[in-house]
């Protein structure tokens, strides 16, 4: 999947310099050095270069956007470093959730490339670092996958503080989460543990058998809270589609095709198909929006 997804990019990869991990160091050196020599682009040029893209499936122009915001993978990349990832490898998957922000980028909608980009790169990273947390699959299935991104969201709510739940602590979570017990069980264990390197010495001087990682100091929000920061983007989206149903069909009609659909329609379109004014449909629009924002927020924050 991830192979068909690149060869659809619409940026060449031998046009862009390549993260190398064969040099190590050396070779990773080289690559900043490499695109910092690319201009950064100002709001205007950005327009201009995403227009071009966009309408006319210009390369040229897409190879400059994608060109420019080489360095801001690398500084989000640099963000993960302590995760036991080689950073040339989420370079690289920075740069592929780059290239598709590409892809999925309205210069019409008056966001910088760079900001709407950062949510595709830190998907990307955030991806691959799940996917190589531990070489035993964590969770298969749905209550698994619930358990996983909701556990600290559930131990916070409840109050425990514990690394280990005891039975009474799993019984509350389970009943919160509404899952077993045992996939409570199962996956706090999990997300507890890290997978120990075959190479590192069977005890530590406290006398504790770690992998090399253990050993590294990590600033950053743990992987787990990580976890469940996605999943609250995803209960966003379900917040947005539950109350975008609430609204009147003609409502939820024009707040759709102004807002959230690709292209965006313009008013004089909506215009015409509903037999009313430009202006009109432009005030539906703000009532309809303000009428969503107010139900989100009012759920949200009850």
């Amino acid at each position: 999947m991830k192979k068909q997804i690149k060869n659809a990019l619409p940026v060449a990869q031998n046009s862009l310099p390549v993260a190398g991990a064969a040099g190590g160091d050396a070779s990773l050196a080289r690559y900043i050095q490499t695109i910092q020599k690319f201009p950064i682009l100002t709001a205007e040029e950005e327009y201009e270069y995403a227009t071009q893209w966009v309408k006319n499936q210009d390369k040229i122009a897409a190879e400059k956007l994608v060109a420019s915001h080489l360095r801001l993978v690398v500084s989000v990349a640099y963000d993960f470093k302590n995760y036991g990832i080689p950073v040339t490898d989420l370079i690289a998957s920075g740069n592929m959730g780059l290239m598709q922000a590409l892809q999925k980028f309205d210069p019409e909608k008056g966001f910088r490339f760079s900001t709407y980009a950062m949510f595709w790169i830190r998907a990307e990273i955030y991806e691959t670092i799940l996917n190589n947390w531990s070489i035993v699959k964590i969770g298969t299935s749905a209550n698994q996958k619930r358990v996983f991104f909701n556990l600290s969201r559930a131990k916070r709510a409840l109050g425990i503080m514990d690394a280990n739940l005891s039975e009474d602590q799993t019984r509350q979570i389970a009943e919160y989460l509404d899952v077993p017990e045992n996939d409570v069980r199962r996956m706090a264990t999990r997300v507890g543990a890290r997978d120990v390197s075959l190479n590192a010495p069977m005890h530590s001087d406290d006398g504790a058998a770690r992998d090399i990682l253990s050993n590294l100091p990590d600033s950053h929000t743990n992987i787990e809270e990580m976890a469940e920061s996605m999943e609250f983007r995803r209960r966003g989206y379900d917040l947005l589609r539950r109350h975008l149903a609430d609204l009147p069909e003609r409502d939820r009609e024009i707040l759709t095709a102004r807002r959230l659909n690709e292209p965006v329609a313009t008013l004089e379109s909506l215009a015409q198909k509903y037999g009313i004014s430009r202006e009109r449909v432009r005030q539906i629009e703000e009532r309809a929006y303000t009428k969503l924002r107010d139900a989100i927020l009012q759920e949200t924050q009850g």
